[in-house]
């Protein structure tokens, strides 16, 4: 996946900061940097383009289009660029696929779900407009995903940001998500459905996901990873669904019990609401609901 879109002369400036120790020697004509974040290659160039290269690319390069938002209220819509036909080969299958959420947000848990769909269900989940999930708003994700977790059969695990920073000392974001990914396959696998294909939305490439299995006893490996897999497959699109219904339900704990509205994302209104949190419980309450791996903790932390 490549994403290219050209950035404000205040962004820039943020970009150069953030991507400062993630520079690789060589930089190419024309550039000001290229840098590795992940499974993405981010390269800024002296006219302004961003170029986002890299099976993570959307994740990398929406941060820095909520940066525009906020600064110059300006929306990037990049996904319009170049409308593909949609892929069929995929999509009516008896399937069990899982996705993710939460691995970009500073404050909120990662979500992982899967979920088996038969060729029977299809109908159902297009009169719900699940094919669409990407389009469906919160409002529409916490009324429709009651009634597909009460059908289609599913698994998911929540990992907190307290059990995150645990794990994340040794432990690179992929890994996390690849075990996470595993530990719901496995049950959904284990649990005797006749399915022709197990999805997952592609986040890392298959080599290095079953790299980072490589101590794990129980794990499924005949896994076809697709990207942009929930657009191509309802297993993964209703797990999907699934992830984010239960991401907002976390969300919504959060803000009942700190009484504060938890910003999505890791973009400025997350460092105002950490340095808010912090003044009143102490820089401590960080581990316990935030991602510290993340830059945005030094910038709560600065004086």
């Amino acid at each position: 996946m490549t994403i290219v879109f050209k950035v404000s002369d205040n962004v820039k400036e943020k970009m150069i900061e953030y991507y400062m120790d993630k520079r690789k020697p060589k930089t190419p004509p024309y550039a000001i940097f290229q840098a590795v974040e992940a499974d993405t290659v981010i390269t800024l160039y002296e006219s302004g383009k961003a170029m986002f290269q890299g099976i993570s690319a959307d994740v990398d390069a929406n941060l820095w289009k909520d940066m525009e938002k906020h600064l110059n209220n300006i929306d990037i819509d990049f996904n319009e660029k170049q409308k593909e036909k949609t892929d069929k080969t995929y999509y009516y299958l008896n399937a069990i696929g899982s996705d993710e959420v939460g691995t970009g947000d500073y404050f909120l848990p990662i979500v992982v779900c899967a979920t088996y769909v038969k060729k029977t269900d299809i109908p159902f989940l297009e009169k719900l407009k699940v094919h669409d999930s990407k389009k469906m708003t919160d409002d529409k994700i916490r009324r429709c995903a009651p009634i597909i977790m009460n059908k289609i059969p599913h698994e998911y695990i929540i990992m907190t940001n307290k059990e995150y920073n645990a794990t994340h000392t040794s432990d690179n974001m992929n890994k996390i998500k690849a075990i996470l990914h595993n530990q719901v396959l496995y049950k959904m696998t284990n649990k005797g459905f006749s399915y022709d294909k197990v999805i997952v939305d592609q986040f890392a490439y298959p080599r290095s996901y079953y790299g980072y299995l490589k101590d794990v006893k129980d794990k499924v490996t005949n896994i076809t990873f697709i990207t942009k897999a929930e657009d191509k497959n309802l297993s993964v699109a209703c797990a999907s669904v699934i992830s984010r219904y239960v991401f907002l339900t976390e969300m919504d704990k959060l803000n009942k019990k700190y009484s504060i509205t938890f910003p999505k994302g890791a973009g400025i209104k997350v460092d105002e609401v950490g340095k808010e949190l912090v003044k009143k419980y102490g820089k401590d309450i960080l581990n316990e609901i935030s991602k510290v791996s993340f830059k945005n903790t030094e910038k709560i932390l600065e004086n």
